[in-house]
């Protein structure tokens, strides 16, 4: 039970920008009494989170996330995916890949053209810079901070995939090659570079997460809530509903998984909350929480048998995520790949594990990507992807020179974890930055946070998706078959190409070493290309990027929350968490969550009153130079 019979703030979820937030509050103010609710539980050291090349002990295999199964769907074969998220304190910073990448500056823009004053590009990029300790020597110093609480650094090794990556990109004639280029400057498109920046700290070779920079480290924190400061964290408790009284949040009721047990069922529980209720649940639990509470849309309530109180029907609409596809290679063997620690051979994992703990460095200390590029289209390219993306271009595009189409990078391992055991494999991840696929997560049960969502992402329901995956596909396998250690495709990570295939497209099953750079492009037949599109249908999933379905924008709009992330209709509830992105961003989504916590929070601090006169001039200070560096002055 809460040691406090009322709380200033309650949290309902730990996640990224819950610790973020909570964590500052409490240094800001440490008179507060802060509640996290978190439906998962603590992640205090344990080596599947804090060494990261376990990272898929977690994300895959652990307990650490929750499974999203979404409906069955025709343009994915008839197949449903899974889409998990983080389910435990520090959320999708605990669990992720630790890959560093970061939005255009556009996207920010275009979430302030929406009418969200303060969430454009020159307010958020400082904050950005704010929340990290960027440990990677950079051509672009001014677009990364020195002092925040969150590492970033290039990990403990570079493996030789990363660096044939580069070299196989000489075949690709119109794009760039840098091996200085920081790709992650808000601007960059278009040229081949090193990913050496990962959430992971140099000194220590640990993860780097909110729980242990913005919670674990506070000064008197304690795991246990009836120890410690006024700051206090509920683990595996999960929130049913907000608690109103004439119209205003006062609190919320949760249950821990066993209070629902059949047998022995327990009533909901109360925390209260004098001054403010923030759901932090992600891009799945916000949108429940609320429906749950009687917010949202009349039909979606009515099907759940629940009193609507407030008319928001945006609430668990405009899902996006990115869809990816992998395929994988065999290596040679003197590459450094991580596949006995994917598949968790402990006696393989022991040397490692010793370089690990004695220097931080090592594989251990990795997460297999070392390079990448964020694609956009020439002339020629855009032929290829067909009428169907042509206006997209036109319209999305044209106008926005840092926004990617789409992701590539290789990656020193399988990261699905199927590949053949003893064998070394390194494969190509390919995501779409700004899919068109938009789609919808509901409740099923008025009472059970644990029950399945009514969910559909509506991956490939665009033809334009699906043009451009095909077109990643061969432009990634261009890629893989020039890497020095390639040895070959494994026939069930590629599209099953008919006997009447050209001889350049069919699988290479086994190859004594990788093509030349300058060979001859593969030639696909049309039946070729209905076989890529076949592959991409049966294997798209999730990028574990879920956003959007709180959507901060004007209600008329279908947006959920407002510029200071209060829920409309209602007083004295907020929401701080990817679900409040009104629109995708072209980059994996952690560098955004860190920035939507650190907004969070002094649009809370100013709301509950706490002076933060030295930041906001620091603030200030840090966007006058970055508008002048990009600027050009």
């Amino acid at each position: 039970m809460p040691l406090f019979d009322t709380y200033d703030i309650v949290f309902a979820g730990g996640g990224t920008a819950a610790c973020i937030i909570a964590g500052r509050l409490a240094q800001a103010d440490p008179s507060l009494k802060i509640l996290v609710l978190e439906a998962g539980p603590h992640s205090f050291n344990l080596h599947n989170h804090v060494q990261p090349a376990r990272y898929l002990n977690s994300l895959v295999q652990g307990h650490t996330v929750t499974l999203h199964n979404s409906v069955h769907s025709e343009a994915l074969g008839g197949r449903s995916v899974s889409v998990p998220s983080g389910c435990c304190v520090g959320g999708g910073s605990a669990v992720n890949f630790m890959i560093y990448t970061r939005a255009a500056a556009s996207d920010y823009d275009d979430w302030e053209k929406l009418g969200n004053s303060g969430w454009g590009s020159n307010s958020l990029i400082p904050l950005a810079r704010k929340v990290e300790t960027y440990q990677v020597p950079s051509d672009s110093p001014s677009a990364h901070g020195s002092t925040g609480p969150i590492k970033v650094s290039h990990g403990g090794h570079d493996t030789n995939i990363g660096k044939e990556f580069l070299t196989a990109a000489q075949y690709d004639q119109d794009r760039k090659i840098s091996p200085s280029v920081d790709i992650n400057d808000f601007q960059t498109t278009n040229v081949y570079g090193p990913l050496r920046a990962r959430y992971i700290d140099s000194n220590t070779g640990k993860r780097s997460d909110v729980a242990h920079h913005f919670l674990y480290n506070l000064p008197n924190f304690s795991l246990d809530p009836n120890e410690g400061n006024n700051l206090h964290v509920l683990t595996n408790r999960r929130v049913v509903k907000v608690i109103f009284k004439d119209n205003r949040a006062i609190g919320v009721e949760y249950v821990a998984r066993e209070d629902l047990n059949v047998e022995s069922r327990l009533p909901p529980r109360i925390a209260y909350a004098s001054r403010l209720v923030v759901l932090a649940s992600g891009a799945f639990g916000s949108p429940a929480i609320l429906e749950r509470s009687g917010i949202g849309s009349a039909r979606y309530l009515a099907d759940a048998d629940i009193r609507q109180i407030v008319d928001l029907p945006g609430v668990g609409e405009n899902y996006n995520d990115h869809t990816l596809c992998v395929t994988q290679y065999l290596a040679s063997e003197d590459s450094d790949c991580l596949d006995d620690i994917f598949n968790g051979d402990e006696e393989a994992i022991k040397p490692h594990l010793k370089k690990w703990q004695e220097e931080g460095s090592g594989l251990l200390a990795h997460n297999s990507v070392d390079a990448g590029v964020k694609l956009r289209p020439t002339p020629e390219e855009l032929e290829e992807l067909g009428p169907s993306f042509r206006q997209i271009w036109e319209e999305f595009y044209v106008g926005a020179p840092d926004k990617p189409v789409a992701c590539l990078v290789p990656t020193a391992g399988d990261v699905q974890n199927s590949a053949p055991p003893g064998l070394k494999t390194f494969g190509i991840i390919f995501f779409m930055a700004y899919p068109r696929a938009t789609g919808y997560t509901h409740i099923s049960s008025p009472t059970n946070p644990w029950a399945p969502l009514k969910f559909d992402p509506k991956f490939l329901e665009d033809p334009a998706d699906l043009s451009v995956l095909r077109w990643c596909y061969k432009h990634a396998r261009e890629l893989a078959r020039r890497m020095k250690s390639f040895r070959g495709e494994i026939p069930t990570r590629h599209p099953k190409f008919c006997s009447k295939s050209s001889v350049s497209a069919s699988i290479v099953r086994s190859a004594s070493g990788p093509f030349a750079i300058d060979s001859p492009k593969i030639v696909y037949s049309k039946e070729d290309d209905r076989a890529i599109d076949e592959y991409i249908r049966a294997t798209v999933g999730t990028t574990w990027h879920s956003l959007g379905t709180c959507a901060m924008k004007p209600r008329e709009a279908g947006g959920v929350v407002d510029s200071r992330l209060n829920v409309y209709g209602v007083e004295n509830l907020k929401i701080a968490d990817m679900s409040i992105a009104p629109l995708n961003v072209g980059a994996n989504t952690n560098n955004t969550a860190l920035v939507i916590g650190e907004r969070a929070f002094l649009l809370i601090a100013e709301d509950l009153g706490i002076s933060l006169e030295s930041e906001t001039i620091s603030h200030s200070l840090k966007n006058l130079s970055l508008c002048a560096h990009l600027n050009g002055n």
